[in-house]
């Protein structure tokens, strides 16, 4: 089978289209024929080792000179070809749509994915739309939900509400009943503004921190403002929810990186009395794509798609991603 394979960290000129051994499902496996996977900052973190702390930090990732798994991509829709042992909840032929997680390998013909970690697919979107849900649209949801445990009428801040995860959080917090303020960047005020955000804030014009309003959770998908910047829009029992972030450096990996901001608040938390808490080592799983499901079934959350690569351009794809500040998912088709 065809995949994007890497043998080192480094730039997407360092991700080559090879032939590789199609998997085998193992024991509470099953085996996908990919239709379509996604890009996530993940992808170019992991291709170049970024940063350098994460490879000290998440051993089952980030080897010493290069990723564990050759094979990148982690959020993927597609059809079952065959079942492992122990697997009851599909059978060949259902459509399917999940995240690798730590195993990689979603940006080829075929991958092998945990069942515990896959969902029967929306029957509203396409295997590209599908694709690009699992890690977004589950961080959006774990943050809103498990952790800043939003209900109807609160007033919910999202800082990078035009990216992957961003785009999902809108969305889900307005069916949650939230207020929601959105913060982006001039070209992405239409698209926010278009996904139910109540107020949008363009962050090259306006200061969320310093505006007077205060909010019952801000969700920090950029890393790009201070701890005391995120606290200061915070109501006196609010809670701040940081997920990601980080910008390349043309190719130069940080020391730190957004896990600097994570360092900060966890020390913090133990001081100050909001709540400060850091989404990392949740994982999607099939009861959160489930409920994912409903609510794209239902109408009330749809994924926003930038552009779409074939296979052979997923290297042009990280870059676009990378360096372009993509709005929304970036999809690859299989």
């Amino acid at each position: 089978m065809k995949a994007i394979v890497q043998d080192k960290y480094g730039s997407p000129d360092d991700l080559a289209l090879r032939e590789v051994d199609k998997p085998a499902p193992a024991d509470g496996e099953v085996l996908v024929r990919v239709h379509a996977a996604s890009i996530n900052a993940r992808d170019w973190h992991i291709m170049r080792g970024d940063p350098y702390l994460a490879r000290l930090a998440m051993r089952s990732v980030f080897g010493p000179s290069g990723p564990k798994r050759q094979i990148r991509g982690s959020d993927v829709a597609g059809r079952v070809e065959a079942v492992g042992r122990g697997v009851t909840r599909f059978r060949p032929g259902d459509e399917v749509y999940g995240d690798v997680c730590d195993m990689d390998g979603a940006f080829a013909e075929y991958v092998c994915v945990p069942d515990r970690q896959m969902e029967h697919k929306p029957t509203n979107l396409t295997f590209e739309q599908a694709a690009a849900v699992p890690m977004a649209g589950c961080t959006a949801l774990l943050g809103l939900r498990e952790v800043g445990r939003v209900t109807a009428g609160q007033q919910v801040l999202i800082n990078g509400a035009s990216g992957g995860v961003g785009t999902f959080a809108v969305q889900i917090a307005k069916a949650f009943g939230a207020k929601v303020t959105a913060v982006c960047s001039t070209r992405n005020i239409e698209l926010v503004r278009s996904l139910g955000a109540d107020r949008v804030l363009d962050y090259t014009r306006e200061d969320f921190a310093r505006d007077g309003q205060r909010y019952d959770m801000v969700f920090d998908l950029v890393a790009n403002r201070s701890l005391a910047d995120l606290r200061r829009a915070l109501t006196p029992s609010g809670v701040v929810v940081l997920s990601g972030g980080g910008v390349s450096r043309n190719g130069r990996p940080h020391v730190t990186g957004p896990m600097g901001l994570t360092i900060k608040a966890q020390v913090a938390s133990r001081f100050v009395r909001h709540r400060l808490v850091t989404l990392s080592g949740m994982s999607p799983t099939a009861e959160l794509l489930a409920d994912l499901r409903e609510l794209i079934e239902s109408g009330q959350v749809l994924p926003a798609i930038d552009r779409t690569f074939p296979l052979a351009q997923v290297p042009e794809a990280i870059r676009y991603l990378e360096v372009e500040h993509a709005r929304a998912k970036v999809v690859i088709t299989v």
